[in-house]
């Protein structure tokens, strides 16, 4: 690892000579990989071997423990047990700048950028250039670095621009630009394509397999199969905190890792059946928030799931903000049971029966310090309390009943929910809804970075729901997804409704063109 190999370096493979045959060795080897945390189990004897020149990719449902993984081989977390090596030598990595240093660079879900900081200075963090003896940063220098750091990436963005201001995909593409930019030899990528466009992905695709013919190792974790199988040499199942089986990509299919992850096949994965749909219940008209929407009108029906699709950054988060008052809007109405209501905050979106599951869980979702329960009963606390003080037997029977019904796996409902798997976690974003007795759902992404169990289960909760009486707006980028979920679709371009589609005659085709088509004149 002294030798600096990585991005944009010549690297010769490493081989060795056994009985005759030339064979590459591993750059980082894992030998009976254990951890575990309060009441789980994350991972069992994990062996695993990564090599040089390899695209290797981890799937698995959520709690499969691939993140525990990463974040063992970027010092994020301490083993409990097993060894690591690295091009042969069992190596304890001390901490994130031991891991750096050594040649591992980790792009993890949840962003390392500093908000407050620019472009150029999150790029050039810890090796900011200098002008002369004064030990003042030299900007102009580090603008030219940021920019020459971008530039393989076909990226244009400000370096003087901060992190803050930045849209989610563009603060990723920052991310994975200042992973590569540090000569890594393994660089490890988990769910990095879930807030990018398809020009995104396509770069970001590109850059993989720059890093590829540079001899660079590649871990990627992604629950998108068609990805992996797109751009994968080697996969690897796990499931349980257990590694199930690694195969080459070209003996795998869709089937074969759906069936691996789970220990079985998925029947009826949308789980779509016929429901009646009633009058109309909520109407949004001429909603406007410049620049990022305008004049935006549809209407939503009792029992209808009603998807939104459009481009990253078309605006279709930011309307959905607005429908719940997380966010102001400028002009237009929300009609709500035919009457026109003034939702100036979440607090009387939630009075009037909305619940919103954001895009961010864990930042906007959830508590992740508190406890499943405490997380479940949150929005209901006060609606339930006795003389002020907190209901604790309806808080209890509340969650014992939406953990069973959701089937949220946890060791305990006082169990600490950081500690649960993304799929987890989401259930309980959509659990504390149920509880509230919510009517209208605000679902943006819900099924964003969950496996396909967890998908599957998801659907099924959306689909019961609005067969019992409750109404969905879901936000999603999966075309697939919202083809298979929704009974309508509104088509949000360039901040406005380009297009609304029935069920029977939406297609992919027809989305895209809504979608993308060029700007009106």
């Amino acid at each position: 690892m002294k030798n600096g190999r990585g991005f944009g370096k010549e690297t010769p493979p490493i081989f060795i000579l056994s009985f005759g045959i030339m064979e590459k060795k591993p750059i980082i080897e894992l030998v009976n990989i254990s951890k575990s945390f309060p009441g789980v189990q994350a991972l069992k004897d994990v062996s695993l071997s990564f090599y040089p020149g390899e695209i290797h990719a981890l799937i698995g449902e959520n709690g499969a423990g691939k993140t525990t993984l990463i974040k063992i081989m970027g010092s994020v977390y301490k083993k409990d047990s097993g060894q690591i090596y690295i091009n042969g030598e069992e190596c304890e990595i001390k901490d994130v700048i031991h891991a750096q240093r050594i040649g591992i660079s980790v792009i993890h879900q949840e962003l390392s950028l500093i908000p407050d900081l620019s472009v150029m200075e999150n790029l050039c963090l810890g090796k900011e250039p200098r002008l002369g003896r004064s030990g003042f940063i030299d900007k102009s220098t580090m603008r030219k670095i940021a920019r020459n750091i971008m530039k393989p990436l076909g990226l244009n963005i400000n370096p003087d621009a901060y992190i803050r201001n930045l849209k989610t995909a563009d603060r990723q593409m920052v991310e994975i630009a200042r992973a590569v930019s540090r000569n890594a030899t393994l660089v490890i990528m988990d769910e990095p394509t879930s807030s990018l466009s398809s020009r995104e992905i396509t770069t970001l695709f590109d850059t993989i397999r720059m890093l590829k013919k540079n001899n660079v190792s590649v871990i990627y974790v992604s629950h998108i199969l068609s990805e992996v199988l797109t751009l994968a040499d080697k996969i690897t199942v796990m499931r349980d905190g257990c590694v199930v089986r690694t195969l080459d990509a070209c003996d795998a299919d869709e089937n074969i890792l759906v069936k691996s992850m789970v220990g079985r096949e998925i029947k009826d994965y949308f789980s779509k059946k016929e429901k009646e749909i009633g009058d109309v219940i909520l109407e949004v008209r001429n909603l406007t928030r410049e620049p990022l929407f305008s004049d935006i009108s549809f209407n939503l029906r009792k029992g209808e799931i009603l998807g939104i699709s459009g481009l990253v950054g078309a605006g279709r988060t930011e309307i959905v903000r607005s429908i719940f008052g997380s966010d102001k809007f400028e002009s237009g109405e929300i009609i709500l049971w035919g009457k026109k209501v003034n939702i100036q905050s979440p607090h009387k979106a939630i009075g009037l029966g909305l619940g919103f599951l954001p895009e961010d869980r864990k930042l906007e979702g959830l508590i992740l310090e508190a406890s499943v329960r405490h997380n479940i009963s949150l929005p209901s606390i006060k609606s339930t309390a006795r003389i002020g003080f907190v209901n604790n037997k309806w808080e209890i029977d509340i969650c014992k009943e939406y953990t069973n019904k959701l089937k949220i796996h946890t060791p305990s409902n006082n169990t600490i929910s950081k500690y649960l798997s993304g799929g987890n976690q989401q259930k309980i974003v959509v659990a504390k809804w149920f509880a509230a007795f919510s009517k209208i759902l605000l679902l943006d992404e819900p099924t964003k970075g969950i496996d396909v169990n967890a998908k599957s289960e998801m659907y099924s909760l959306m689909n019961n729901y609005t067969k019992d009486g409750g109404s969905i707006i879901m936000v999603s980028s999966e075309l697939p997804e919202l083809l298979g979920i929704a009974d309508r679709i509104v088509v949000i371009r360039q901040g406005k409704v380009s297009g609304i589609l029935e069920r029977k005659e939406a297609t992919e085709e027809k989305i895209m063109m809504l979608a993308s088509t060029l700007k009106n004149t």
